[in-house]
C-alpha cells in the first residue's frame, strides 16, 4: 500500500529545487511520510554543503571528499527507501534531523 505523501517524498530528494518543491506541497496538504523524508532530506542537503565548503580547505581535502562521498550514498539509500516506502533513514542522523527540523512540520 503506497503511503499518502509519497511523490512529495520522492519530489524532496530530486535535487535542491525539488526538496523546496516538496517543501512548498507539504505546507498545504501536510503528510507524515512525506515530511519525514523531507527533513532527512533537507539534512543531507547540509551535510553536501559542508562536504563542499571542506573540499576548498586544503588541509580538507581529503576528508572532505569522503565526507561528500559518504553523503552521496546516503542520499541514495534515502530515495531508495523513500521508493520503498518505508521511513529507514540514515542511523543515528535521521533521528536528529527528525528532531532538530521542526520547523519543516
Amino acid at each position: 500500500m503506497t503511503p499518502p505523501g509519497k511523490s512529495k517524498a520522492i519530489i524532496a530528494y530530486i535535487t535542491i529545487v525539488g526538496l523546496l518543491i516538496a517543501i512548498s506541497m507539504n505546507k498545504d496538504e501536510p503528510h507524515d511520510f512525506a515530511t519525514w523524508h523531507i527533513k532527512n532530506m533537507f539534512g543531507l542537503t547540509l551535510m553536501f554543503f559542508i562536504s563542499v565548503a571542506m573540499s576548498y580547505q586544503e588541509y580538507l581535502l581529503f576528508p572532505g571528499r569522503i565526507f561528500f562521498f559518504g553523503s552521496m550514498f546516503f542520499w541514495l539509500f534515502s530515495l531508495v527507501m523513500a521508493i520503498a516506502n518505508k521511513k529507514v533513514g540514515i542511523p543515528f542522523l535521521s533521528d536528529k534531523f527528525d528532531s532538530w527540523f521542526t520547523f519543516l512540520n
